[in-house]
């Protein structure tokens, strides 16, 4: 079972960047297919972006692309989400996942879940 850690959420500026990590513990990142999902207060949570385990795919929510990019870093246990251009509708709780599966925009094709990151953006 892995452990998946989120960080480097915070405060800014509309306009703004931010780049957000999730560190995993107790079992090889390489296993899994990798996403990144928000919740903002009052609304479900959403997809925003997935990598294979190889990096080789990528998917991002409509609203992000070109703005947002995933990757990661199997060496390190680690996956990325850079967020530029960010704007106060992009405030919300980004938690990232980790799913056996294919790669997936689906909640419910992640198994492994962490706390979240709390993004404000002040316009």
């Amino acid at each position: 079972q892995v452990q998946l850690a989120e960080s480097g959420g915070g405060l800014v500026q509309a306009g703004g960047s931010l780049r957000l990590s999730c560190a995993a513990s107790g079992r090889t990142l390489s296993v899994y297919n990798m996403g990144w999902f928000r919740q903002a207060p009052g609304r479900e949570r959403e997809f925003v972006a997935a990598i294979s385990r190889g990096s080789s795919t990528t998917y991002y929510t409509d609203s992000v692309k070109g703005r947002f990019t995933i990757s990661r870093d199997n060496t390190k246990n680690t996956v990325y989400l850079q967020m530029n251009s960010l704007s106060p509708e992009d405030t919300a709780v980004y938690s990232c996942a980790a799913g056996t599966g294919f790669i997936s925009r689906q909640r419910t094709g992640y198994d492994y879940w962490g706390q979240g990151t709390q993004v404000t953006v002040s316009s």
